[in-house]
Order: structure tokens, then C-alpha cells, then sequence
């Protein structure tokens, strides 16, 4: 049974065919979707120079998607300090915290968003990459900001996204809530648990270690078509493997037609046993697993897949057999924002 509550990641992937203001322009439509399925919360997250993913700044999304609902979160996840002004940060999202009732989340992140120099570059005006010290900075004057600055009431949540011991350490020391990018690094899940709850200190934003995992979940009414929606995305994984540029989000046909070398094979299924992916049923399971095996007070869902309906459908699915589980999927974690 899932007595967590259920999120949702997005990415806005641009697909082969299609252009960024198509992607754009599902925004609201989904985050409506999403509230009415019962989900808790969407986060943005920040991507640059991608053909597959949008620039699309996650404040202005978070923006756009409050004002199109009511009762949902919404928020970053992450917007990537190195590439802000702490202070400016704390403004946007302090400023719609208190225009959309105290339900905007503040999700922090470390990398740059991009995998090109030249684009990392532009973004930090020409510096050179941000060092930890200089991000654990950030992460704190940010949080200085929105007390002492901004001062506007509700607060947003502010949480760190975290894929390493070194991030779940500096949101220890804060007493911050922790997102876990499972989705991407699930090697290093059980270290950087151990190491945030092993080290949490209570602070004014959390009382306890409060901990999100994001899962990668693709589910569908078929093996067989979870397998063909999961395709697009293992070639983009394959083209990460080999360091090569990126491409544009393939279609599922092109994607059946695509190559694997054995060796992205292995990696691929390595990948796999981590995530969720399947049938209602084999889903859920394999998320009450993660949910147990985590300790996760909330799972956070992102689905990578081509078409706005497949992707809606796969949350619909998830929703609807969690329901049949018995599982509440809407347990209230602590309000971290006071």
C-alpha cells in the first residue's frame, strides 16, 4: 500500500516534430489535470540549451500553473542557485508564495542545467563554474533573504534537491527538507538518507528529516505499450552515456527503430531496476517498494514520455490503482514553511 503522497516532476521535453511554445503552451492544461487527479504538488525543473528539454524558467511556470489552479503545490524542482542572485530568488518565489495562498515550493539545486560550457558560462555572466562553498552560500543567503528581506507571509517551502552525501549534509546543517534525485543517481539512495538523517538538525523551516524521492514511472494500460513510452527516453539516456550531444526528443517510432549497444543495454536495465515502469499494478508495487524501502514521507513521479495524453494517462493509471491499493496517497507531511 502507498500512504504517501504522490508529486510530480516536470521536465517539459520538447518532442521531435513539435516545437518549444507547443510544450509551453500544455502548462496550464496539465497542472489542471494534475490537481484534479489528486497529485500534491508539480515542480519545474531548470534546463538550458537542450533540444529535448525547454528553457523555460521555472518561476515563470510556477507562475503561469497557480494561476490556472487553485488547491495544488507548485513550485522548483530545482531552480539551480549557481545561476541566480540569492536575493532575486528569494523575491520571485517569496512573491508568489504570498500571491497564491502559501502553497509555492522553493527547490534548490547544484548544477548548471546544461551540458554546454559556453551556456554555463552565459548564465553565470562569464564566471567560471560555482565551487560547494560557494553554492552552501547561496543556499543560505537564500534562505536569509526570505526571512529577512522578503518577509512576506506565507513563506514559501524551501527544500534542496539532492543526489549526493554532500547535499544531504548541507540540508542536514540547514534543517531543510530533502528532494532525492533517485530518478537520476539511485546508486547513491541509502548514502545520502543515511547521511541527511544521520545528521539533521531542527531548524525554523523543518521539525524532522523530511525526505522526497523521485522516482522515474511510466505506466500503461500494456507491458507493451510502457515499453514503447519508455523508448524516447532510453535513446536520450543512451546519447548521455556516450557523452554526445544531445537530440531532440525522439518519437516512439523512432525510437523503436534505434540501436542499443550491449553495453548501453546493461546500463539501461541497470537504470530500470531503480524506477517503475509497467502495468497499474507492477507500478504501484515497485513504488510501495521504494516508498518502504526509503522511508520516503512522498514519492515524486516524472514520466518522460512523448505526447501530453500518454504522459496524463500515466498519472491517471497511477492514481486509480493506488486508489484500489488502499493507499491514501495523501498523507499531509510537516508544513515546513513557519
Amino acid at each position: 500500500m502507498i500512504d504517501v503522497p504522490l508529486s510530480i516532476l516536470e521536465v517539459a521535453a520538447v518532442q521531435a516534430g513539435t516545437q518549444a511554445v507547443d510544450s509551453l503552451r500544455q502548462t496550464a492544461t496539465f497542472a489542471q489535470k494534475a490537481e484534479r487527479l489528486g497529485y500534491r504538488r508539480i515542480w519545474y525543473a531548470e534546463h538550458h540549451h537542450s533540444p529535448a528539454i525547454g528553457a523555460f524558467p521555472p518561476v515563470v511556470l510556477t507562475a503561469h500553473a497557480a494561476a490556472s489552479t487553485s488547491t495544488i503545490r507548485l513550485g522548483s524542482g530545482g531552480v539551480l542557485a549557481p545561476n541566480h542572485p540569492p536575493l532575486g530568488l528569494a523575491e520571485q518565489f517569496g512573491t508568489l508564495a504570498a500571491l497564491h495562498g502559501g502553497r509555492i515550493d522553493l527547490g534548490v539545486g547544484r548544477g548548471p542545467g546544461t551540458l554546454d560550457a559556453a551556456t554555463a558560462r552565459a548564465l553565470r555572466r562569464g564566471a567560471e563554474p560555482a565551487t560547494d562553498a560557494e553554492y552552501q552560500d547561496d543556499v543560505a543567503a537564500i534562505l536569509t533573504f526570505l526571512v529577512e528581506e522578503v518577509a512576506l507571509e506565507p513563506l514559501p517551502e524551501p527544500w534542496l534537491l539532492v543526489s549526493s552525501t554532500a547535499g544531504a549534509a548541507l540540508a542536514a546543517r540547514l534543517g531543510l527538507p530533502i528532494a532525492v534525485a533517485h530518478h537520476i543517481r539511485p546508486d547513491n539512495t541509502p548514502s545520502v538518507l543515511e547521511c541527511y538523517r544521520g545528521a539533521f538538525t531542527t531548524s525554523r523551516w523543518c521539525a524532522k528529516p523530511t525526505v522526497l524521492v523521485c522516482v522515474e514511472t511510466i505506466c500503461a494500460d500494456s507491458e507493451e505499450q510502457a515499453e514503447r513510452l519508455a523508448g524516447p527516453m532510453n535513446v536520450i539516456k543512451a546519447g548521455l552515456l556516450k557523452a554526445t550531444a544531445e537530440i531532440p526528443f525522439p518519437t516512439p517510432e523512432d525510437a523503436a527503430a534505434h540501436s542499443f549497444t550491449p553495453q548501453e543495454q546493461q546500463a539501461l536495465d541497470a537504470f530500470r531496476a531503480h524506477q517503475a515502469y509497467g502495468t497499474p499494478d507492477v507500478v504501484a508495487r515497485r513504488l510501495a517498494d521504494i516508498a518502504a524501502m526509503t522511508g520516503a514521507q512522498e514519492l515524486m513521479l516524472t514520466t518522460p514520455v512523448h505526447a501530453l495524453d500518454d504522459r496524463l494517462r500515466s498519472f491517471e493509471l497511477v492514481k486509480k490503482e493506488v486508489g484500489a491499493m488502499g493507499g491514501t496517497a495523501a498523507l499531509r507531511i510537516p508544513d515546513t514553511s513557519r
